[in-house]
């Protein structure tokens, strides 16, 4: 059974950082990562690990602030985020695939498993 669970999130003052956490077990992918959907807004791309490349992607608006570490042994993909700021606020879910096309690595539908999401909310 394929399973994607993440956690750690939490409310966290403007300015302040926070790791997620996605542990994926059963499943082999070549893409993984994390997205978010704030309120009225569709799912994002937030960054995203190529996994057979080792090559990673983020988003503009989360270049120079989040990270996207891995640990293999653990089979955990992290979501560190640091800056935080009032426009990251959003549920963060964690999803894998395994027939992720290189040219639309965006899209969600591309990817075939999904975490049920764990909630971001930012403070002033």
């Amino acid at each position: 059974q394929v399973t994607l669970v993440e956690s750690g999130g939490a409310s966290v003052q403007v300015g302040g950082s926070l790791t997620l956490f996605c542990v994926a077990s059963g499943v082999t992918y070549n893409y993984i990562g994390w997205f978010r959907q704030m309120p009225g807004s569709e799912r994002e791309a937030v960054a995203i690990w190529h996994t057979t490349y080792r090559k990673q992607w983020y988003g503009d608006s989360v270049k120079g602030r989040f990270t996207i570490p891995r640990d293999d042994a653990k089979a955990t993909v992290y979501l560190q985020m640091n800056n935080l700021e009032l426009r990251d606020p959003a549920m963060y879910y964690c999803a894998a695939g395994s027939r992720v096309r290189v040219n639309e690595i965006l899209v969600p539908r591309e990817y075939s498993y999904w975490g049920q999401g764990t909630q971001v909310t930012v403070t002033v």
